[in-house]
């Protein structure tokens, strides 16, 4: 990995290297050369290079510094497509497919995919790294389909010699490259949701686990952070979901997707507008050469051309539409494969969610069971103190400043304690009884 990184990492430019003396070199004049003005070694301002690592289909890497208009000519793409690739932004996941390229952005792999070639912005993410070596990898190893392909070749050699020189090999037994690169690239990004997904858990379900069995401030605060980073999480899923969902619902989508076909269907129609230009040189040659009656030739010549070009245009519409609704189910064989991976991912999370909003609920019962206690704790309070309160009301009655016979007695104290307790005690029991009766406390 450390070798890979020393090797893509982008060489040093000599217009870097001279930028300082150019920049401060002083004219003629004395004065320091105009910031505006088109100095060689200094870049315009918004035509700034970018560092591309370049991979081929042969597998082979480079990097390579190419400008934003550069790139825009060479994929044929808009510059709303290469914003998304942009560091500086945050894109949500997306896979589009143009005419000549597939613009990629799956969490840190942002790529674009053409026929012949795959172009990411050079980064010293490991992700980058690992995309860039398992694509070398996929490309450099020969694969089943290549055995069985070259095996065809043999025993089909006589049949598919005068139509596959034109118009390419009608039934492919491997992915093409851009599906290959595609692949790789749905994997990375699924590896790393499910991984992010994994790490999540593994931290989760113990913290939930504690904050059961004791509930305070520090174990809220832990899950509520926990709670944002699988919100956050779940959408980026659902994202990368929802798009791959997207594709394979649109047959148009995917069949624009196929560029190695596109190419070879525009260079079968490039030799065979060729092949038709010789053959009405050649006719125009024989035609003068020869003594032929011109009533009779050119009609023939004529009927033959035509009937070339319409025994063509129907082999041609026969093999593409025979060749998209095959590429068409390869790309979504290949697309379910990687939606049944990202959607379990999405179902861990999914469980995971629930299991806090589980937890929640258990909290929330915990808590307002301990608020109905102190609800009928402080009820039982309330009525003790209204019983205490009649022995205040007694003792203010017989404090009062007036002569009555009961004073004289030595026994009459006694008497209006117990009076007054047993009232108090019968005044009790009969709200205690009022409670229970109407549920109010469990007793």
């Amino acid at each position: 990995m450390a070798d890979l990184k020393e090797r893509l990492l982008p060489p040093k430019p000599a217009s870097a290297i001279n930028l300082r003396d150019s920049s401060y070199r002083p004219s003629a004049s004395g004065r320091q050369p105009f910031q505006g003005v088109d100095v060689p070694g200094l870049k315009k301002r918004g035509q700034g290079l970018r560092s591309w690592i370049r991979v081929d289909s042969s597998g082979n890497s480079q990097i390579i510094e190419v400008d934003k208009f550069t790139m825009m000519r060479r994929c044929d793409l808009p510059a709303r497509d290469l914003r998304l690739l942009d560091p500086l932004f945050v894109y949500p996941s997306t896979i589009l497919g143009r005419e000549k390229a597939i613009v990629a952005n799956l969490e840190q792999i942002r790529c674009i995919i053409t026929a012949d070639e795959v172009l990411l912005l050079n980064s010293l993410d490991s992700y980058v790294l690992q995309y860039v070596v398992e694509l070398q990898r996929r490309l450099t190893t020969r694969g089943v389909g290549d055995v069985w392909q070259s095996e065809g070749d043999e025993l089909n050699r006589r049949r598919s010699r005068n139509f596959d020189s034109v118009f390419g090999n009608t039934s492919p037994d491997y992915l093409p490259f851009e599906f290959r690169a595609l692949e790789v690239a749905l994997e990375s990004a699924c590896t790393f949701l499910d991984s992010q997904a994994a790490e999540l858990e593994i931290e989760a379900y113990p913290l939930l686990d504690e904050l059961t069995s004791k509930i305070s401030t520090l174990n809220l605060e832990r899950v509520r952070r926990l709670k944002s980073r699988l919100v956050a999480l779940t959408r980026r899923v659902q994202k990368v979901r929802d798009e791959i969902e997207q594709l394979m619902d649109d047959d148009g989508d995917m069949a624009e997707m196929f560029l190695t076909e596109k190419k070879c269907r525009m260079e079968s129609s490039f030799y065979g507008d060729q092949s038709l230009m010789g053959f009405r040189s050649n006719d125009g040659g024989t035609s003068i050469s020869a003594p032929v009656s011109p009533v009779s030739s050119l009609p023939d010549t004529r009927k033959l051309e035509k009937s070339l070009s319409i025994a063509r245009s129907r082999h041609e519409s026969m093999k593409s539409t025979e060749s998209a609704t095959e590429n068409i189910e390869e790309l979504e064989m290949l697309l379910e494969a990687y939606f049944v991976v990202i959607d379990s991912t999405l179902n861990k999370l999914t469980s995971l969610k629930e299991y806090i909003d589980d937890t929640e609920d258990f909290i929330n019962i915990q808590l307002d069971n301990v608020r109905n206690q102190l609800i009928q704790f402080e009820l039982l309070l309330t009525t003790a103190t209204f019983v205490v309160a009649i022995f205040g009301v007694v003792a203010g009655i017989f404090g009062m400043n007036f002569a009555i016979p009961l004073f004289d007695d030595a026994s009459a104290f006694k008497w209006v304690l117990l009076i007054t307790g047993v009232t108090g005690v019968i005044i009790f029991c009969a709200f205690m009884r009022f409670f229970k009766y109407r549920r109010l406390m469990q007793l």
